[in-house]
């Protein structure tokens, strides 16, 4: 996990957005759990309350639970949820884009246009 200290982003949100990443993508699976709270805080040299904190964002969005003395594990996915979640994210980041393209002063065909030349691309 990379963190970065001057991108803006706090670093417990790049924790959580890390691990839900990792969750939903399933590289988690139920019922495993997330590195401990001061291991994880120890190899990213972070403050145990800052890796609280992502952690709590995590159990509060329903991805993990919290299990006393254990730590917190990856909860069951629906399907449907994730796909929610997904489509949560792409509109997101489709609106980032938007913002950016607006400042940028870049016409709404331009985006298009670009949306359908990454579209088009095979990975």
């Amino acid at each position: 996990m990379k963190i970065y200290q001057n991108n803006g982003v706090p670093i417990y949100q790049q924790i959580a957005d890390a691990f839900r990443v990792d969750i939903l993508a399933g590289k988690y699976k139920q019922g495993e759990f997330l590195p401990s709270i001061r291991e994880l805080a120890r190899d990213l040299k972070i403050s145990v309350i800052t890796t609280m904190k992502a952690y709590e964002q995590l159990q509060s969005e329903g991805l993990v639970t919290a299990m006393q003395g254990k730590g917190f594990y990856v909860n069951a996915q629906d399907s449907d949820m994730l796909r929610e979640q997904h489509i949560r994210k792409v509109e997101e980041l489709l609106t980032d884009a938007i913002t950016s393209a607006r400042i940028a002063g870049i016409s709404d065909e331009e985006i298009i246009e670009m949306l359908n030349a990454l579209l088009s691309i095979k990975e």
